[in-house]
């Protein structure tokens, strides 16, 4: 008896599931994989439910000519536009700067204190480090700290977007 070879020749083919998925969801259309479906939490656009009131100071508007509330994205980038008023500000109270300068980004009333507290410090204050906080859409909370000569104060100041521009409508020295 004679033995001959027997020659078979194996051919591993190999493939991707991409190949034969069309779809991303489609390898888990079998019933036994679908309690393993990853979960797809959904992605909500954050939309702001809390708004700007107007700061009035007791004042009576004309609903027609009462200040509109403008969005932060619509108004100038805040950590410059900040930086600027308080120096600004600095220069105003050592009397080197007129206060007319700061008027339309006032509210009148922060306006004529400003005006009232002009020349009021002996030198020009140098700003240190500026802290913001947005607690809703189109409102700043200040912090801007400045050196006096040996002593650190802090001024603390609000801005509200209102008639698309920042406009200041607390302001404080500590």
């Amino acid at each position: 008896m004679t033995t001959q070879q027997v020659s078979e020749e194996l051919t591993i083919h190999s493939f991707r599931i991409d190949d034969y998925a069309q779809n991303v969801d489609d390898d888990w259309l079998h019933p036994q994989l679908e309690i393993f479906r990853p979960i797809q939490k959904p992605t909500v656009k954050f939309v702001s439910k809390l708004y700007l009131v107007p700061t009035q100071y007791e004042g009576e508007y004309d609903p027609a000519f009462a200040p509109e509330p403008t969005s932060a994205a619509d108004l100038p980038e805040l950590l410059p536009w900040v930086n600027r008023f308080a120096h600004n500000l600095v220069e105003i109270w050592a009397g080197r700067r007129s206060p007319k300068q700061l008027e339309t980004q006032c509210h009148f009333t922060i306006y004529s204190e400003l005006t009232r507290k002009s020349g009021s410090e002996k030198s020009v204050g140098h700003i240190r480090q500026t802290h913001l906080q947005e607690p809703l859409d189109g409102i700043c909370e200040a912090t801007v700290t400045v050196r006096y000569g040996e002593r650190l104060r802090a001024i603390i100041l609000r801005f509200e977007g209102l008639d698309n521009r920042w406009l200041c409508t607390a302001l404080t020295l500590l």
